[in-house]
């Protein structure tokens, strides 16, 4: 719906959706709040150490860089061309975007939002009409001191993503048996294998669960590992039936680090190293930590349950979508994917594995039953890991094509005239 400035807008999550999406705004002229329970890139720092599939070039927006640009003339980006890490996208333009002068007074850091609701309406009521939109959002917060708080928004869009919500390792999707006791030991994101996180897996066997690009990151990592500490031993667990393959290779991929990453993680599946053991068609049956030996005692759904040891699990099982924020609030979930149905149907009607072929599906899929609130990032693709940041951008500038109620609004294409 059109919402006229000065209203307030609400975006939860300080990542690079929610900061390019807080920018948009500020341009815009609307007031607006950014509230991250953590720092900001906070989830992007968690894997920091790994390279991105994707060049500069399709992770930053010229938005961005013209407010850098002013803030700062002697700013100089990343090339367009240039593979970055987490940590360096963060350092070189994500936290420098947080710090200028349009965004940084916005910005809520260590406060986390509990829910969004409607003050005087249920979930239930007005079921299909706009008169739910005639009253603001009631967003309840908690600081990190524990105290929480009220606050009130004319829109809200979330942000959020999905990396801090992992899936169970167990069958079904399920918990395996024990999982949820010693979920805190269980390690859910990439760890830093060659780098802080050395000395937890050098010489000591470690379990991969998962087939995924996250699973093949860590893979990778432990078998390099394993060169220079030979005792290193890895068992690599998928679901499915993928002998020797565990990761499908993308015909003329037109990202190199992606294509690399997809034949070494396949080379070493299909027994190239002594050091990494593959194994399809199987999954977690059951858990348990040994608090006197530090090691897990795990049971293989195909195993005829023989006890495996290991001194480390990491579950790359992919993430879900948290709706505990907004459970309140009228959402079309998709049954499948977990994320706004607009968007699922659209995403499944296209049926593209490669996410270089995603494009924003229009405004319209964007639009939830419950009036201004709106999901964009990778929490809008659900469970579908195939987000990618130039679409979180398309996004942005789709939605404020409805909240500021200009068809053909495009400050990205604007923006382009204040870098030259």
């Amino acid at each position: 719906m059109a919402v006229d400035t000065p209203a307030r807008i609400a975006i939860l999550g300080a990542g690079p959706i929610g900061l390019e999406a807080a920018l948009y705004a500020r341009f815009l002229g609307y007031d607006v709040d950014v509230y991250e329970r953590g720092t900001v890139a906070d989830n992007i720092l968690r894997w920091g150490h790994v390279r991105m599939f994707s060049p500069f070039g399709m992770n930053h927006s010229t938005l961005g860089l013209a407010a850098l640009k002013a803030q700062d003339e002697s700013y100089v980006p990343p090339a367009d061309d240039e593979i970055l890490t987490g940590l360096d996208y963060a350092d070189r333009y994500l936290l420098p975007l947080s710090q200028t002068d349009l965004l940084a007074d916005h910005l809520k850091l260590g406060v986390e939002v509990i829910g969004v609701g409607r003050p005087d309406m249920l979930k239930g009521e007005e079921v299909g009409t706009e008169n739910r939109a005639d009253s603001d959002f009631r967003i309840l917060c908690r600081d990190s001191a524990g105290a929480e708080s009220v606050s009130t928004a004319e829109v809200v869009i979330d942000t959020t993503g999905v990396f801090g919500n992992p899936n169970w390792a167990g069958e079904g999707g399920l918990p395996a048996i024990g999982e949820s006791a010693i979920r805190d030991r269980i390690e859910y994101g990439v760890p830093d294998v060659l780098g802080s996180a050395q000395a937890q897996y050098a010489g000591r066997q470690t379990l991969v669960i998962g087939a995924g690009y996250s699973a093949a990151t860590t893979v990778v990592a432990l078998a390099k590992l394993a060169e220079s500490a030979p005792e290193t031993r890895v068992t690599w667990l998928v679901r499915d039936s993928r002998e020797g393959q565990p990761i499908s290779p993308i015909i003329d991929d037109p990202l190199p680090e992606r294509a690399a990453l997809t034949s070494e993680a396949n080379r070493l599946a299909s027994g190239a190293s002594p050091n990494v053991s593959f194994q399809a068609g199987t999954s977690l049956d059951s858990v348990t930590y040994d608090e006197a030996t530090g090691k897990f005692h795990v049971v293989l759904a195909a195993s005829a349950k023989m006890f495996h040891e290991y001194d480390s699990i990491v579950a790359n099982v992919g993430c879900r979508p948290d709706n505990k924020i907004y459970q309140e609030l009228q959402i079309h979930e998709c049954y499948a994917s977990g994320g706004p149905m607009k968007l699922a149907a659209a995403l499944q009607e296209a049926n593209s594995g490669d996410c270089m072929a995603h494009v924003s599906h229009g405004p319209q899929s964007l639009i939830n039953p419950e009036p201004d609130f709106y999901i964009l990032g990778a929490k809008s693709y659900g469970r579908n890991s195939s987000f990618l940041v130039a679409v979180g951008l398309e996004q942005i500038r789709d939605l404020f094509t409805i909240i500021g109620d200009r068809e053909g609004l495009d400050l990205y294409k604007s923006a382009i005239t204040l870098l030259k």
